[in-house]
């Protein structure tokens, strides 16, 4: 019933020697079922830093060769390796409100910026119950830097963070869905088997638009990451609170 979300897709390249390679090295797969979720998860919070890839639709064995990702291509690698852990997943597919990225996309660019961006989270089967997972998007020493420069705040919606409790957000695995970018949402596409078939529906960034992103904003934007984690954390209009346009909020439940 539930094989076609432990399948092997062109972008959930779990058989890669890479993938495979970490899971022995790391012992992963000798664990129960909440441990080896677990540990995936932590490795591409942390170990895979925060950052913007070439494009959404990389395998996952890019994103790890990388070493970097966002909400999509973490998404990726993580979903992989739950697989080759013989966990099954599924994507959950969104657009979030450009304004959650604001500070990390340029002012001069912000302009120009899709007002709709494409967000996903992963869903994870255990007893019986799909869990979300979205709280592996921001690495601790990027959330850190946002705690340390907001101590007072407990909204914020910018610099790649879209939550109602900064101080204290709930993005450790702890057999509960984890979320860090969720009060961003604006739709909601619906669950999908794997990132292939969503990404077959819904593309961005095509064409002269796509060019000036691969090969030159998203490294600007790396940057300007970089610079966050190290504390720098750059001064925003509005200070990332309450950015979003005011629409019907998404009802977005607990996966069941």
């Amino acid at each position: 019933m539930f094989q076609r979300y432990l399948a092997e897709t062109p972008i959930l390249d779990f058989r890669s020697d890479t993938i495979q390679a970490l899971i022995a090295e790391r012992g992963w797969a000798s664990s129960d079922s909440v441990a080896r979720i677990g540990a995936a998860y932590e490795f591409v919070r942390n170990d895979i830093l925060f950052g913007y890839n070439r494009d959404d639709a990389l395998p996952a064995s890019r994103v790890l060769a990388d070493g970097y990702g966002q909400c999509n291509t973490k998404g990726t690698l993580l979903m992989a390796l739950l697989r080759a852990l013989d966990i099954p997943c599924r994507f959950h597919g969104f657009t979030i409100d450009k304004s959650l990225q604001r500070g990390v996309v340029p002012e001069l660019i912000y302009p120009i910026a899709p007002r709709n961006i494409i967000h996903s989270w992963v869903e994870v089967l255990i007893d019986g119950k799909w869990i979300n997972l979205e709280g592996f998007i921001l690495d601790q020493s990027v959330l850190g830097a946002l705690q340390k420069s907001f101590p007072d705040r407990t909204s914020l919606c910018a610099y790649g963070a879209g939550t109602d409790c900064l101080q204290a957000p709930r993005i450790e695995w702890s057999g509960q869905s984890t979320y860090i970018q969720k009060t961003g949402i604006n739709h909601d596409f619906g669950v999908f088997d794997s990132p292939d078939a969503f990404y077959k529906e819904h593309r961005q960034l095509t064409g002269l638009r796509g060019l000036l992103y691969r090969h030159v904003i998203r490294h600007w934007m790396n940057r300007r990451v970089a610079r966050i984690r190290q504390g720098l954390v750059p001064t925003i209009p509005g200070g990332g609170e309450n950015l979003l346009p005011k629409h019907a909020p998404i009802n977005l439940k607990e996966a069941m």
